[in-house]
């Protein structure tokens, strides 16, 4: 499947681009063809569902775009994206509610219905203030989702955390 690599994205420019987004839920669709994140890319890549090649035609490996994740500080995030995605959830961005992922539940869609969770990535050495902490559970709980905090610690071990808001 021949991809090519941009500044920002990753697009498949061949007819199996269909076959990801109807099927199996990946990317956007457009004109330019399926464009993927460079999380995403990087998790077809290593399933080699699809080849990746830069501006000049050269392939571009694992390692290379592993290194472009880890330079955007987006390592965790690909970290959190495989697991859940090995786990059988269809994965989308939660950029709309504040949030890094909106997950839904195995056997369902993003055309079936609503997102069941909404997933947030911290680092285990990272603060959150208690005002940010509390802006999520509650946008969480307007959206009527799950809030799930997934916590990557210094040896990318992931521990998720199911939060809920509770009306004292």
């Amino acid at each position: 499947m021949y991809s090519l690599l941009t500044t920002d994205k990753v697009i498949v420019k061949d007819e199996n681009a269909h076959n990801l987004y109807n099927k199996r839920f990946y990317g956007n669709l457009t004109e330019s063809g399926l464009e993927l994140s460079y999380i995403e890319a990087l998790f077809l890549l290593n399933k080699g569902k699809i080849e990746i090649y830069d501006s000049e035609e050269n392939p571009v490996t694992r390692e290379k775009l592993t290194d472009i994740i880890r330079k955007q500080n987006d390592y965790p995030h690909y970290l959190v994206y495989k697991d859940l995605r090995i786990r059988g959830y269809i994965i989308r961005t939660g950029f709309k509610y504040g949030s890094d992922f909106r997950i839904y539940e195995r056997g369902h869609s993003p055309g079936d219905g609503h997102s069941a969770a909404l997933v947030k990535i911290l680092s285990e050495v990272e603060s959150i203030r208690v005002r940010d902490f509390s802006s999520y559970v509650r946008v969480t709980h307007g959206v009527r989702k799950q809030l799930l905090l997934a916590v990557v610690d210094s040896d990318y071990d992931i521990t998720y955390y199911n939060v809920s808001w509770t009306r004292p």
